[in-house]
């Protein structure tokens, strides 16, 4: 993702909170992010539209809360975007934050 001087955001999309379950198998679903893609430009202020995609998770799943979270420079920032909504949904909408300007923002599942 590229972010111009008047755009600045990049996101991690965190899904996992896994939880046991007694006597279960645990699936972690880690659906592929869809959007944004590579050398999207995003503007700070903006409504944008994150999405991944859900058609292959399977039946049971650990791991349905999700979270969304800045990286840059291959680093986790503590600026959370979104959080507490199901990864079934396959997408959610976040504010594009005010950060620093550069090309070197990423997406980054982690389970």
């Amino acid at each position: 993702m590229k972010f111009t001087k008047f755009s600045t955001f990049a996101s991690v999309l965190v899904l996992g909170l896994v939880s046991s379950v007694s006597g279960a198998a645990l699936d972690v679903f880690v659906p592929p992010i869809t959007k944004p893609v590579a050398g999207e430009i995003w503007t700070s202020g903006q409504q944008q539209l994150v999405t991944w995609d859900v058609s292959n998770a399977p039946a049971t799943i650990t791991n349905k809360v999700g979270l969304v979270k800045l990286r840059k420079d291959d680093l986790t920032t503590p600026l959370i975007l979104a959080e507490n909504f199901n990864i079934l949904d396959g997408q959610i909408e976040v504010t594009v934050p005010l950060v620093v300007e550069g090309s070197d923002y990423e997406l980054l599942r982690e389970h």
